[in-house]
């Protein structure tokens, strides 16, 4: 599949402003993997806190952003869309390293692979890069969930 502007993006996932960490995706093969990219500015609220005087992207916003990635990945290989009665779930989270900070003006390249898929539960194989540079990676676990089984 080619890639995806923020329109088709909106119908893939729920999150909007401030926690829709998915700008475009450049390419998207269901069953393998996705790259997307993030860009990031001076503007996203977080920044206010996060450092006043040295703005750098929250580790966690990095991992959610690839996150996110992985669940529209999730959704093209299961052919689906997400509905108002089901939401897509981070489960959990392996080998998370951050390698370099993320800063206003720098695009992440997420780069998300499925590893395993096993009775609704995803695995990805995940890496966040400015440049030629991994800022973040790990590996994710994600699963999709009705909402009323999740209360």
């Amino acid at each position: 599949m080619t890639g995806m502007d923020i329109g088709q993006i909106l119908e893939y996932l729920p999150h909007r402003y401030p926690f829709l960490l998915v700008d475009r995706v450049v390419s998207c093969e269901p069953g393998k993997d996705i790259v997307a990219l993030k860009n990031v500015t001076i503007n996203e609220p977080y920044f206010q806190g996060h450092f006043p005087n040295y703005p750098v992207m929250p580790g966690v916003l990095i991992i959610e952003s690839m996150a996110q990635a992985a669940a529209i990945l999730t959704f093209h290989s299961e052919k689906a869309r997400p509905d108002k009665n089901s939401v897509y779930f981070f489960v959990g989270i392996d080998n998370a390293r951050f390698k370099k900070p993320v800063v206003p003006g720098d695009t992440l390249r997420l780069e998300v692979a499925i590893t395993r898929h096993v009775r609704g539960i995803w695995k990805f194989a995940a890496r966040a890069l400015v440049g030629d540079i991994v800022a973040a990676e790990g590996e994710l676990m994600c699963t999709v969930r009705s909402i009323r089984a999740a209360e």
